[in-house]
């Protein structure tokens, strides 16, 4: 019987292996803190996200902007949207390519984070501590080295992802429609629904020139060191009502699991920076203000400092001109007095 039960622990523990490794979740007894025991990248010194610190970043004029290529037209291409009880993951062609980086990448697959009803907190990346409600991620491998993702997954050079914040604005953002009138087909883990093929250039930002730039890793075991993070500087907007979609759509458990788990607060808490450096293709500065943006605000607080010292001047002056006629008016009168009694 014992040696029954070790034979099955060892086939268990091997087939674990060979799927990628063992269970893992964001939170309790297989959460991000025990991700080491089991991925020993994870406890590596160059992990992503990083909070992004704008005071400490270095300006480089020579990052390019990046350039999608194939993203606004993927003719002839079928999605594939799949629940796989982490997130929900939009599967893409490799002719979605982007140029503007160091060698060619192709797409692989896009996937979200987020956190919970509620709650500010959702994404895996913040900036000088602050943290948006969700952030979607577009994986690339290097094709000018690599022949697919799984032989580049590992490599230093492997990937390179696009990083962009989503946070709430007053208009329905129509891109990510493609993506959330499908969650309800995949609320369950391990189901998957086709999506045709749509914009995916609408669901980044409008201006791709100020970003990010940082060497880092897959925010999820197996944690390999392989990314070039490029996370955009400004963020892309959803409605209240879609960003609840994400809250409520789709479960971390599969169909006949009781009781159903919501896939909720799905992100990654910011590891060290360590010696690693973090570009930027703009001047960033404090929280997140470009040079010129820092510049507005300086020159908008001196010109209401000036303001408000030009009113308190007048204000003064017409202060002193009253006085100075009322001690005229009494002046006067005092005279006036005088020269009657005499």
């Amino acid at each position: 019987m014992l040696l029954a039960l070790t034979f099955f622990l060892q086939a268990f523990s091997q087939a674990l292996a060979g799927s990628g490794g063992s269970h893992w979740t964001y939170e309790g007894p297989h959460g991000q803190e025990h991700w080491p025991d089991s991925y020993p990248d994870c406890g590596r010194q160059a992990q992503s996200p990083i909070d992004i610190q704008t005071g400490s970043v270095q300006y480089d004029p020579s990052l390019l902007p990046v350039e999608p290529e194939g993203y606004r037209d993927p003719s002839g291409s079928t999605f594939t949207l799949t629940n796989n009880g982490h997130t929900v993951q939009l599967s893409l062609p490799q002719s979605l390519r982007l140029h503007g980086l160091p060698s060619k990448y192709s797409a692989v697959q896009l996937h979200l984070h987020w956190g919970g009803k509620g709650h500010p907190k959702g994404s895996e990346h913040q900036v000088d501590g602050r943290a948006f409600p969700a952030e979607l991620h577009v994986v690339h491998f290097n094709s000018d080295k690599y022949a697919n993702v799984s032989e580049a997954k590992d490599k230093p050079d492997g990937l390179a992802v696009l990083g962009v914040f989503l946070e709430v604005g007053s208009a329905e953002n129509p891109a990510y429609n493609h993506i959330l009138d499908h969650l309800e087909d995949i609320q369950y883990t391990e189901q998957e629904t086709p999506v045709a093929a749509f914009d995916v250039r609408g669901l980044l930002p409008a201006h791709l020139g100020h970003y990010f730039r940082y060497n880092g890793s897959l925010t999820t075991p197996p944690c390999h060191q392989s990314v070039l993070w490029t996370v955009f500087h400004q963020p892309a907007r959803l409605s209240a009502a879609q960003l609840e979609k994400l809250h409520k759509s789709v479960y971390a458990t599969e169909e006949e699991t009781s009781p159903a788990v919501l896939l909720l607060d799905n992100f990654r808490a910011p590891q060290p920076l360590n010696q690693r450096t973090v570009l930027a293709s703009f001047p960033a500065g404090p929280s997140g203000y470009s040079a010129g943006e820092i510049a507005a605000i300086i020159f908008g607080v001196l010109l209401g400092c000036l303001s408000i010292f030009l009113a308190g001047w007048i204000v003064a002056k017409r202060i002193r001109e009253k006085r100075m006629q009322e001690q005229k008016g009494v002046v006067f009168t005092a005279s006036s007095r005088r020269a009657i009694a005499d």
